[in-house]
């Protein structure tokens, strides 16, 4: 029996979950196809003059147990010794079990580190508690007018829905009330989409936000009195969250060891491999056109998985697509994403804090940004995402995030530009000086976020257009045009390689995963 093949398109964490898992759990070799020199799509880390970027930040927390233990197979958690650690999970002592064939559970560098999640707003020059907290602090900065102005607005939105919810701002007016909208939600949200609120699917927000309310935090304020420090904490809402994994070196040092884990076991995974091309007959994909190194190929495979983004996977790659799938297809839209490293002497908060004085004073992971007069979106702090992000520990080391449109005035910006428009804006919000300055690098990341407006309300006839081809699987953020976390991206490739071993597609479940009010893997 001749050897089956399964070609990926894609090396970041949805594609090269696939080709792991396929090697582990049946004899389909997996041939990973990424366009790029880079690993991990945008769960990659970019190192320059020795300094780590992560780009967008990304927690290792999930509330599937599945992914969880495929995170710490890959990178134990630190200081785990005689083969487990002990963690707390709903007030209860447990013993997790390290596996015995990852990496060695000795080594200092391939890790996951125990963090905590601590971010806040930026608003009026004064810091707010991320999410939202009812503290007198909070209380004060707001004022007594506001305040009595955002309770009202909440009890109205509780006795008086919007109903239905079509849209975004429908979505947290429902849950938080119009005046803590028009407050806290509606000017940020705006900046990273370009586009009002009232224009966003509330689909948005049933992914993002799921069940986070006011309601939500104050009851997560109280129980936190008796709660224990846990990295699973899978009955609290995502953004409440309080510890989460990280890898030692950033994102990326999770997905490098996935590819010599691919790669040890019989995985082929190439580079600067762009796919231009498929062919299809019989319900079935039978090949990929793939340029490299100026020459072109054709690959035969068994299984094709794709996260190309749908925009370009339709356009320029499927043959004669009919009229009205391509007509949504164009029509998708993306946010583009900007990340400005800035590398500091010191910074102004925390009362002019070096490196080695940063995580007393701001013990920030990220900052978000509501400041109305500058662009800048979030403030990435990447020592305190972990030490090992920085070569210098007295420097401290910021990422920048600015929201834009590929093509627009901020991502046409010649990088010497934008550079001296980032250090300009930390100035205006009083959190660097120029003179603090030692370097600055500018990194672009198209078609980061999937949009939900444009043609997105129109998205089912894409998605019945795939689902036609049986060997067939989209996966991941771009993949299926899904604002999804890391996670359900890993999940999306986790269920089509079990659709494939059980020999029964369940499309359905595959689409599904995060597009729930309730998140997909508490029902599994």
């Amino acid at each position: 029996m001749s050897e089956k093949t399964a070609l990926i398109i894609g090396a970041g964490p949805a594609g090269l979950t696939a080709a792991l898992e396929l090697l582990r759990r049946t004899d389909i070799k997996p041939v990973v196809l990424e366009a790029s020199q880079d690993i991990g799509g945008i769960s990659k880390t970019v190192e320059f003059e020795g300094n780590r970027i992560d780009i967008g930040g990304h927690r290792f927390f999930s509330k599937s147990d599945r992914v969880m233990n495929w995170w710490r197979e890959i990178l134990p958690m630190q200081g785990a010794a005689d083969g487990g650690i002990e963690i707390s999970y709903q007030n209860k002592r447990h013993w997790v079990e390290l596996p015995k064939d990852g990496p060695d559970p000795d080594s200092e560098d391939n890790v996951m580190l125990v963090r905590k999640r601590v971010s806040r707003i930026l608003f009026r020059g004064e810091f707010f508690d991320y999410p939202l907290g009812l503290s007198l602090g909070t209380l004060k900065k707001l004022g007594l007018t506001a305040t009595i102005r955002i309770g009202f607005g909440f009890l109205k939105a509780q006795i008086l829905p919007i109903r239905p919810e079509n849209t975004l701002e429908d979505f947290i007016i429902n849950r938080f009330g119009r005046e803590l909208y028009a407050t806290f939600f509606r000017d940020y949200t705006e900046k990273v989409w370009g586009v009002p609120c009232h224009e966003i699917s509330a689909e948005w927000g049933a992914q993002r936000i799921k069940g986070l309310s006011l309601t939500g935090i104050v009851k997560h304020a109280f129980s936190s009195l008796w709660r224990s420090s846990s990295v699973d904490q899978k009955n609290t809402e995502t953004s409440l969250i309080e510890h989460f994994l990280y890898p030692k070196y950033g994102p990326g040092h999770m997905w490098q060891q996935v590819v010599r884990e691919i790669e040890k076991k019989g995985g082929v995974v190439r580079f600067g491999c762009r796919v231009t091309g498929f062919a299809h007959a019989d319900g079935k994909v039978t090949s990929v056109d793939v340029e490299s190194n100026g020459g072109t190929e054709t690959l035969t495979g068994d299984y094709v998985f794709s996260t190309m983004a749908i925009k370009d996977l339709v356009q320029g790659i499927i043959p004669e697509a009919p009229d009205d799938v391509s007509e949504v297809a164009e029509g998708l839209m993306y946010r583009d994403f900007i990340t400005v490293g800035v590398l500091l002497d010191r910074t102004e908060l925390g009362g002019g804090a070096n490196g080695a004085e940063l995580a007393e004073r701001v013990p920030d992971n990220w900052i978000y940004v509501q400041e109305p007069d500058v662009q800048v979106g979030r403030l990435q702090i990447f020592n305190n995402w972990s030490p090992y992000m920085v070569a210098d520990p007295a420097t401290v080391w910021l990422g920048m995030e600015y929201f834009c449109a590929e093509g627009d005035d901020l991502w046409c910006m010649e990088d010497e530009a934008l550079k001296s428009f980032a250090v300009q804006e930390l100035d205006k919000i009083n959190v660097a000086r120029p003179q603090a300055v030692k370097s600055a690098v500018v990194i672009r990341m198209p078609k980061t976020y999937p949009a939900y407006f444009g043609s997105y309300p129109r998205f089912d006839v894409v998605r019945k257009y795939l689902d036609q081809w049986d060997n067939f699987f989209p996966l991941g953020r771009n993949g299926m045009h899904r604002y999804n976390n890391q996670d359900h991206s890993m999940l999306t490739a986790m269920m089509a390689v079990d659709q494939i071993i059980d020999g029964k597609l369940d499309r359905d479940a595959s689409w599904s995963v995060n597009t729930e009010a309730e998140y997909h893997e508490e029902k599994q």
